[in-house]
């Protein structure tokens, strides 16, 4: 660690794991250039002052609230787990997965109050404690480390408690969801401190406005599209764009080309109101970053 430079903000995020491609590939669109592979303990950024620490993710927050690295890159779910003393800064909106509750196929057990007086293997054994004593359940909670969809099979528990994104896993070991405790998604953590120290508070803000431009960027499409002019004013009504949607001169009389950005949330309901109102050769781009 002796070449990282104290000037530097310095990032931990897991060095291998499941949000690892993710958070490389995040990093990348903010536009930070810089190597890793799997045997780099960290890489200096070329083009920004900014260190990368790769990290075990159970260490990262132990890492950040301790003041060894400014910011991490982790799971909610081990801040539900941890509470560790660190300042959420952003949700990352990638490594989505939710905590839940399953049980064999075959059980008996259709609801959580059936659980009562029975084993939970887990290897969140402080969230799933958590949640049945608000749901004043009695249950025997069993940390387990490693695949814990095994435990019902065993006869070590007859319920387990993990994270899943898809239920695939699940699925294959013959296990069904009986409830979910949390939704859990990759967020950037930081030191309480950090915030008072002038130097790194101003090379900090640089840094969440490239991250706030790539969060910004997957809420909106560019959508490009063949109208006649006369629909331009109902095309306003449906789409109005950030603020006014470009408009060009097509070579057919009386046809005009539009650019303009759409929200995704109400994407496809635009394109079809746009299709039936006659617009035609619709082109949708993804954005890279928007600034605003």
């Amino acid at each position: 660690m002796a070449d990282l430079s104290s000037k530097n903000l310095k990032l931990a995020i897991q060095k291998e794991g499941r949000l690892t491609e993710e958070t490389l590939e995040f990093l990348r669109k903010a536009g930070l250039e810089f190597e890793s592979y799997k045997q780099r303990l960290f890489s200096t950024c070329k083009n920004f002052p900014l260190e990368i620490i790769y990290l075990r993710d159970d260490d990262i927050p132990d890492y950040v609230a301790s003041g060894t690295v400014d910011l991490g890159v982790v799971g909610q779910n081990i801040l539900y787990e941890e509470r560790p003393k660190v300042k959420k800064l952003l949700n990352l909106r990638f490594g989505s997965c939710s905590l839940i509750i399953a049980v064999p196929k075959e059980s008996a057990v259709s609801q959580i109050k059936d659980l009562k007086g029975k084993t939970i293997a887990t290897t969140y054994p402080l969230s799933v404690k958590y949640f049945f004593k608000k749901n004043k359940i009695a249950v025997n909670v069993v940390r387990i480390k490693g695949s814990v969809e095994i435990a019902p099979a065993l006869g070590v528990a007859q319920a387990i408690a993990d994270l899943t994104s898809t239920g695939s896993t699940l699925a294959l070991n013959d296990l069904r969801i009986l409830t979910k405790i949390y939704e859990s998604e990759a967020v950037l953590v930081a030191n309480r401190k950090i915030l008072s120290q002038v130097s790194k508070k101003i090379i900090l803000e640089k840094l969440l406005t490239r991250f706030k431009a790539v969060l910004s960027a997957k809420n909106y499409k560019y959508v490009m599209m063949n109208a006649p002019q006369n629909l331009l004013p109902k095309i306003r009504k449906i789409v109005p764009g950030l603020k006014s949607p470009t408009i060009s001169p097509l070579a057919k009389q009386g046809w005009i080309t539009i650019q303009v950005v759409v929200k995704e949330d109400v994407f496809w309901q635009t394109i079809e109101k746009l299709k039936s109102l006659g617009v035609s050769s619709i082109i949708v781009l993804p954005i890279e970053k928007t600034i605003i």
